[in-house]
């Protein structure tokens, strides 16, 4: 008998209790690499059992790591035991009731089809080409395979398999550490162009041969690269989700149906996107469909789970903000650039934090390649910047947006190597405001 049928069968022995179960079997090859060669290279596989218990209203979650039946037994005995002692949550009404099962797909895995050795071509290749201009490179170059499964007591049974793959370089000259970045990501190598790439990298190191100078505090003409955008939507995501709405601390309380940015600003999450990272299911397992959260400008709907669904009234559709895209728009990145005066290119933010969720109120750094522009032209490196913004005021303030969208993957590297995707173009926004100089790269 596998586990997850000892498990329902032992839950089965209480009646009284609603449950949840979540099997994720995931697989990883985690390739590191410093100074241009290969540091460590990772794989291992890992299972978890997460489950979730509900009674008369209570609720206790816990997640049981290589399970085993000796360790199924003794976790659900001490949640059994707390699970009566936690206060009711008067909120609660039932599980996910929606059983509709995603299209079947083929998933590759990546772990077999880029394996060690061509990642370390790839790596070689891309450190021959940037050893004639001083730099070295750093970076991580991930392939995981997941395979997850949801069971309730609802009768929801679903699974979903995915494979994303993870390519972050970053180049760091050997003496002045200026740093430069560029990634790549998604379910699909076929996408991965080796010479593009490399071209990206090294067009930015072509701008680290001038001069690094400061900035002064002040409000510029900023050229955001799409990992910037992409970063702020994803921070601006939380506003749309049911539970700041619920919280009080949504910047889109009582604007549904409003026009809140200019026309050309349009946001879907979009799990069907080829060029992202693919999700079956979203919160609780809802299906997870394209949802339209700014269309033209006019804020279009709330990012709901089952749970909030009964305690809001909001409608229900289980995104999660997964797969963000932002619309392109009709301006080359050439143009935006020649169109600036006086101002910043912007390729990557870093240690960013809300000052205030519901005004949308921002702080963070620039790092990893932010430089000056001036009559059109790139013509230094800037050492790296403090930002306070508010993301609604940069989005006001877009003036154009390129006209092709670009995806940048994000890795967490904590308890398993999450890798996730957001799709967006450069972006021209008047009148940034950069609060401080670092003084250093």
């Amino acid at each position: 008998m596998d586990l997850i049928t000892y498990l329902k069968d032992q839950l089965t022995l209480q009646p009284q209790l609603l449950w949840v179960l979540y099997d994720q079997s995931w697989s990883t090859d985690f390739l590191r690499f410093y100074r241009s060669q290969t540091n460590y290279n990772i794989s291992k596989d890992n299972q978890t059992l997460s489950i979730s218990l509900y009674k008369d209203k209570r609720s206790y979650y816990f997640t049981i790591y290589e399970p085993t039946r000796d360790k199924i037994d003794a976790a659900l005995k001490e949640a059994l035991e707390i699970l009566d002692k936690l206060p009711p949550d008067p909120d609660f009404v039932d599980l996910e009731d929606d059983l509709t099962l995603a299209e079947p797909r083929e998933v590759v895995n990546n772990i077999e089809q880029v394996p060690l050795e061509l990642k370390t071509a790839i790596l070689n290749r891309i450190a021959s080409a940037v050893k004639p201009h001083g730099f070295e490179i750093y970076g991580t170059f991930i392939c995981n395979f997941s395979h997850y499964r949801m069971i309730s007591s609802n009768k929801l049974d679903k699974s979903s398999s995915s494979s994303p793959i993870y390519l972050e370089v970053k180049a760091v000259h050997k003496d002045s550490e200026i740093t430069v970045l560029q990634s790549f990501g998604g379910e699909d190598f076929a996408k991965f162009d080796e010479a593009e790439f490399i071209y990206g990298l090294l067009n930015k190191i072509e701008h680290c041969k001038n001069p690094v100078v400061d900035v002064e505090a002040g409000e510029y003409d900023v050229i955001l690269a799409p990992r910037c955008v992409a970063e702020f939507m994803q921070y601006l995501s939380w506003c749309m989700d049911a539970r700041s709405y619920d919280e009080r601390d949504s910047y889109f309380e009582d604007k549904l149906n409003v026009q809140v940015f200019p026309p050309h600003i349009s946001i879907t999450d979009d799990p069907t996107d080829p060029d992202l990272i693919r999700q079956d299911y979203g919160s609780g397992g809802h299906i997870y469909r394209p949802l339209k959260l700014i269309e033209n400008g006019v804020f279009k709907a709330f990012m709901c789970d089952n749970y909030y669904h009964h305690k809001t009234g909001l409608p229900k559709n289980g995104n999660q903000g997964s797969c963000l895209s932002i619309a392109p728009g009709e301006s080359s990145l050439e143009e935006m650039i020649k169109s600036v005066k006086n101002g910043l290119y912007i390729s990557s933010l870093h240690y960013m934090n809300f000052i205030n969720m519901k005004e949308t109120s921002i702080t963070g750094l620039t790092r990893d390649g932010t430089f000056l522009i001036k009559d059109g032209k790139i013509v230094n490196v800037v050492n790296s910047l403090r930002f306070t913004e508010r993301i609604d005021r940069i989005l006001n303030n877009v003036i154009a947006l390129e006209n092709r969208a670009h995806t940048t993957a994000f890795s967490d590297n904590y308890s398993y190597f999450d890798i996730s995707s957001t799709k967006a173009p450069h972006a021209l926004i008047k009148d940034f405001q950069i609060s401080s100089s670092t003084h250093t790269i």
